[in-house]
């Protein structure tokens, strides 16, 4: 029953990290409910996320590929420090900085304290509500080459906040990214970029942490499960990124909404624990 749990979450994973409606929200819920009820952990969400990082590392390959390439050599000086690939390298290193410290320092909290359910769908409610707040007022005028340091740190700390579960990564940094005036897919392709580092850096944490501990589910369900949400999220990246070059995103701000007042009812009842 572990495996199937485990290929569950794995799907689950893959469709909902790049949506911004909180990957590690629907794995922490749906843990509840599915046959052994347990919490799934904070490790098996990180190692299944390597899955879904790999897939923005595929899809983004040509970009990433070559942001590093002329980030390296401005090092060098062969290339100018203002050239709009050097410099989206070192804003993506410093964006990643707030989420690296704060994981550090909040890291016991982030695996027992900020699970709780109840802050979960608090979360998802405040948060879906603030998308739909900046999606709505935001001037979605500026595009990447406008990006500035101090924006990059803005959409960090952002990011940070999906250290919660419920915040969402892609749909705090959207959100951050609206507010300041830019555009849907230039939040989002941010957002994604920007992800890389701390998901990586988390994710093979967590593995390292994990051997020779007992885990919730063992290696080969997690590694499956790993592996599904890198399928599933490559889909799903290509379909979000067509979709929010048209449409808004208020279906999202919907469905947090809906979940986590659901969330809220099944609280209350008692159906479910908190913690």
């Amino acid at each position: 029953m572990d495996f199937l749990n485990a290929v569950i979450l794995g799907f689950v994973q893959g469709l909902t990290e790049f949506l911004p409606i909180s990957s590690s929200a629907h794995l922490r819920i749906l843990g509840e409910f599915l046959p052994g009820a347990k919490d799934p952990g904070a490790a098996f969400t990180a190692i299944t996320q390597l899955g879904t990082e790999t897939a923005v590392v595929v899809f983004f390959w040509r970009d990433i590929v070559r942001i590093i390439g002329r980030w390296a050599r401005s090092l060098a000086g062969r290339v100018p420090r203002n050239d709009p690939d050097a410099r989206m390298g070192w804003l993506i290193i410093v964006g990643s900085i707030p989420i690296i410290l704060l994981g550090l320092i909040f890291q016991n909290a982030i695996e027992s304290t900020l699970r709780s359910l109840w802050i979960v769908a608090i979360v998802m409610i405040v948060f879906g509500i603030l998308l739909g707040v900046a999606d709505w007022v935001g001037a979605k005028n500026r595009r990447l080459k406008d990006l500035t340091v101090g924006h990059g740190v803005i959409f960090g700390f952002a990011q940070a906040l999906a250290l919660i579960p419920g915040v969402s990564r892609s749909g705090g940094t959207i959100t951050a990214g609206l507010f300041m005036g830019y555009e849907r897919r230039a939040a989002t392709r941010y957002s994604f970029l920007l992800a890389i580092p701390a998901v990586f850096g988390s994710g093979l944490f967590q593995v390292y942490k994990s051997i020779g501990e007992p885990s919730v589910y063992g290696p080969l369900p997690t590694l499956v499960a790993t592996v599904i949400a890198f399928v599933v999220g490559l889909v799903v990246i290509a379909f979000f990124m067509s979709y929010i070059s048209k449409r808004s995103f208020l279906p999202f701000v919907i469905y947090r909404l809906a979940l986590g007042a659901f969330l809220i009812v099944v609280l209350a009842l008692g159906i479910i624990p908190a913690n």
